[in-house]
């Protein structure tokens, strides 16, 4: 078994995918016509996006992500080898900064921000760089 993508359902799939482009300099992998679901370009695993009704639609209803609660108990990761010029990228496009780069005990580059939903992410370097 492997894992072949993360889903995080959102209020606005084409405003989130135009989002992480700027943010993170992610590319759209898929985004279908009715713009309720897209994928971004992210190596083997891809993240996708899932407009929030799509969850109720197959019977499955979740709790959103929403900016002005706490974050949910999930957090994309993002690697790169130059985390504080992305950490700086993000925020200038709109993330909302929660830590800024600090160098953790086992050297690896660590910061975290929240996309315009509410999602946690982690910004670092690779660990072990």
């Amino acid at each position: 078994m492997r894992l072949g993508y993360t889903l995080v359902y959102v209020a606005d799939v084409e405003a989130t995918v135009d989002f992480y482009e700027r943010a993170f300099g992610l590319e759209r992998r898929f985004v279908h016509e009715s713009g309720q679901y897209a994928e971004m370009e992210t190596g083997s695993t891809a993240l996708a996006f899932a407009a929030h009704g799509m969850s109720a639609g197959v019977g499955i209803p979740v709790r959103p992500n929403l900016p002005e609660k706490m974050a949910a108990g999930i957090e994309l990761c993002l690697v790169t080898d130059e985390p504080e010029s992305a950490y700086e990228r993000a925020i200038a496009a709109g993330a909302v900064p929660v830590h800024p780069v600090e160098v953790k005990p086992w050297g690896q580059k660590v910061s975290y921000v929240r996309d315009l939903n509410g999602c946690l992410l982690e910004i670092c370097s690779p660990v072990g760089a």
